[in-house]
């Protein structure tokens, strides 16, 4: 009989990784599958057991969610809103990240110490303050021009991504070697002309990366929208989710809450699935130096 040998530790330590990678990957399938499940299910199917499979597919209630609960209303909220801010945070971004990573002036290292420094602020931390100070110029002006204004919103999640994005951007465009600019300028191309048809196109992947990462965190955002946007028409989807939760806990119309839920989840769950490679590894590219 011939003796087996004992697993090495390399062995085992890949088993238990597999083991929780597997347990993580079951934590989260499980309830997103669930969530779609419940959603095209008979209102009558909930007061059965809950992991029973649907009897059809009853499409019915995504309709009602669209034009009952008004989340056709709150789906294009978050589009615009998302739209700006992601444009804002391109046009400050960019150029700032250029700059802090491909020139050496007076102020460079202070300017980088406090956008990183704004890494680790905590943006719900600061929504009071900011809503505080939003009701004064309210006040200062007349109306309520700073608050329900989707414009406002977009910009304060703009200035909230700019410490990250500029990061991420910086760290990518200082791995670039200097030599394309040099030869942009030996041929006459001015400092923006450079930047714009030289090394932006260079950075696309990790220009795209800051897109989908900030898409995805612009898109689930629920504490800022909920506190500066109040009027029903401007509320965006995780608000109108939330509002609609509420609604059904007494109306107990389950499978229009979970479409809503569904609503919410389908587009970020499709673009990642879609990007996952490059987001992850655009995450990883280069470093900030100097």
């Amino acid at each position: 009989m011939k003796k087996r040998k004992p697993m090495s530790a390399e062995t085992l330590y890949k088993i238990f990784i597999y083991v929780a990678l597997i347990t993580f990957a079951v934590t989260i399938i499980v309830p997103v599958g669930w969530a779609f499940l419940a959603s095209v299910k008979e209102n009558s199917e909930f007061y059965g057991s809950p992991w029973a499979w649907p009897k059809g597919f009853y499409f019915q209630n995504f309709i009602d969610a669209f034009q009952k609960a008004n989340m056709g209303t709150y789906f294009i909220n978050s589009i615009l809103v998302t739209a700006l801010a992601l444009a804002i945070l391109l046009v400050v971004a960019l150029p700032a990240s250029y700059v802090l990573a491909r020139y050496r002036f007076r102020g460079r290292r202070v300017l980088n110490t406090a956008f990183m420094g704004g890494l680790f602020v905590n943006v719900n931390y600061i929504v009071v303050p900011i809503f505080l100070m939003l009701v004064d110029w309210n006040s200062l002006f007349g109306g309520t021009v700073f608050t329900n204004n989707r414009l406002m919103v977009a910009l304060i999640y703009a200035s909230t991504a700019l410490p990250f994005t500029i990061y991420l951007l910086s760290g990518y465009f200082a791995t670039l070697p200097k030599d394309y600019e040099e030869a942009a300028y030996v041929d006459g191309s001015g400092y923006f002309n450079t930047m714009v048809k030289i090394i932006m196109p260079m950075a696309k992947p990790s220009i795209i990366t800051v897109i989908l990462f900030n898409f995805l965190s612009f898109w689930n955002e629920y504490i800022i929208s909920m506190t500066l946007l109040t009027d029903d028409a401007f509320k965006t989807l995780p608000v109108g989710l939330m509002n609609l939760m509420k609604a059904q806990n007494a109306a107990a119309q389950y499978g229009q809450m979970y479409a809503g839920l569904v609503i919410v989840m389908l587009p970020t769950l499709i673009l990642y699935i879609m990007v996952q490679k490059k987001l992850t590894q655009g995450m990883t590219v280069g470093g900030l130096k100097g």
